[in-house]
C-alpha cells in the first residue's frame, strides 16, 4: 500500500488531506467527523478580532454602562460575575477539540492590529493548539498605500509575534500581492514556517433595483485551483518552508496535481460541504489506488516532480507559454474569424 504521509509546519500527518476552516470545523462533532473520514489534520474557524471588538463594545454598552435613570433600579439588571465573551468560546472549542482528536489541530487568527495578533496569537498557543494559521484577509482599498507598505507590515507582525509565540506559523496569503516568491522569502526570513496559498477574496455583487452591494458567498470551483498549481510549482524548491494549495481542490486528481507542483498539504473545505466529510476517504483511497497503478511507493516520490525546477518544460510556468497558447488558439468550426 503506498505511503500517503507527509509533513506540514514540523508536524508528522498521515496524509496531505486537511479540511481548512469552515462550518464542519467549528464544532466537536464536525471534527470528530472529519478525523474519523480520515482527516490527517483539521482547520479551525478563523477568531476575527473584529467580532472580540464588538462583543467588548456591546457588554460594556449594556452591562456597564447601564443609565435607566432610577438608582434603586439598577438591581433589575445586574452584572453577572462571570459571562462567556467570543474569545472564550472559542479557546473553549478549541480545548475541547485538541482533547478529543488524535490528530493536529491548527488554530486560525485573523487580526487587525498588532497587538491583537500578539494577543490572541498567545492565547491560542496556551490553549493548546498545534500549529497557528495567520488568515491575512486585507483588501488594501487605500490607494494612498502602497504595496510594499502593505507587504511590509505583515513581515513586521510576523517578526513580532514570532517573539512571543513558539508555535508554527504559517501564512494564508491572497493571490493579490504584487510579486508572491518575494514577499513568501520575506515571510521566511521573519520566521513564518509555510504559506498557504491563496485565499479566496468574497467578491460584492450589485443589485440592480435597488442599488444595494450585496455579499455573496461563491464555493471555490475546481478551475481555481490551477492558480494555486502555478504558484506552487514556481515557489517550490525556491524557498524552505511549507507549502499548502487551498481554494478550489475538489478530487483526487486535484490533490495530485497540487503535490506533483510542490504542495505538502491540500486543505479542503467547498468539497466537504457539498458533499460531506465523507468525501474526504474517497479522495484519500483515489490518491492512493492512483500511487499505486503508477508505480510510486510513496507521495514523497511524487512531491514537486513538476515543479518549475523539474519540469520538463520550465517555461510553460511563464509568459512564454503564454505567447504560445495565444498564438495557437483556434477557434471553432464554422465560427467565422
Amino acid at each position: 500500500m503506498a505511503d500517503l504521509s507527509t509533513e506540514y509546519l514540523g508536524l508528522k500527518l498521515a496524509n496531505p488531506l486537511v479540511p481548512s476552516s469552515s462550518p464542519l470545523t467549528n464544532s466537536l462533532d464536525g471534527c470528530r467527523r472529519l478525523e474519523d473520514a480520515g482527516a490527517a489534520a483539521v482547520i479551525l474557524p478563523s477568531l476575527f478580532e473584529e467580532e472580540i471588538h464588538q462583543f467588548e463594545e456591546t457588554t460594556t454598552r449594556f452591562l456597564h454602562e447601564q443609565a435607566i435613570g432610577f438608582g434603586e433600579a439598577d438591581s433589575f439588571l445586574p452584572i453577572p460575575d462571570d459571562y462567556s465573551t467570543t474569545l472564550d468560546g472559542y479557546l473553549e472549542l478549541l480545548e475541547s477539540i485538541k482533547a478529543s482528536l488524535a490528530i493536529p489541530v491548527i488554530a486560525s487568527l485573523n487580526g487587525i492590529s498588532s497587538d491583537g495578533w500578539i494577543r490572541y496569537g498567545k492565547q491560542l498557543q496556551e490553549a493548546g493548539a498545534d500549529a497557528l494559521e495567520l488568515n491575512i484577509y486585507y483588501v488594501a482599498a487605500n490607494i494612498e498605500e502602497s504595496s510594499a507598505e502593505v507587504e511590509g507590515r505583515y513581515v513586521r507582525m510576523l517578526y513580532e509575534l514570532r517573539e512571543q509565540v513558539t508555535l508554527p506559523i504559517t501564512m494564508k496569503l491572497s493571490s493579490q500581492f504584487s510579486s508572491p516568491g518575494h514577499f513568501v522569502r520575506n515571510l521566511q526570513a521573519a520566521g513564518a514556517g509555510g504559506v498557504s496559498l491563496f485565499n479566496r477574496f468574497y467578491q460584492p455583487d450589485i443589485d440592480l433595483d435597488t442599488r444595494n452591494v450585496l455579499p455573496k458567498m461563491h464555493l471555490s470551483h475546481p478551475y481555481e485551483a490551477l492558480l494555486r498549481i502555478h504558484w506552487l510549482a514556481i515557489l517550490h524548491g525556491r524557498v524552505d518552508l511549507s507549502l499548502a494549495a487551498t481554494g478550489g481542490f475538489h478530487t483526487a486528481e486535484d490533490a495530485l496535481k497540487a503535490v506533483m507542483a510542490g504542495a505538502d498539504v491540500v486543505h479542503l473545505c467547498a468539497v466537504l460541504l457539498q458533499q460531506g466529510p465523507e468525501q474526504l476517504t474517497r479522495i484519500r483511497d483515489d490518491m492512493q489506488r492512483w500511487l499505486e497503478d503508477n508505480g510510486y511507493a510513496s507521495l514523497q516520490q511524487l512531491k514537486g516532480c513538476v515543479s518549475q525546477q523539474h519540469a520538463i518544460d520550465p517555461a510553460a510556468y511563464e509568459r512564454t507559454n503564454y505567447v504560445k497558447l495565444l498564438d495557437g488558439f483556434q477557434a471553432s468550426r464554422g465560427v467565422w474569424r
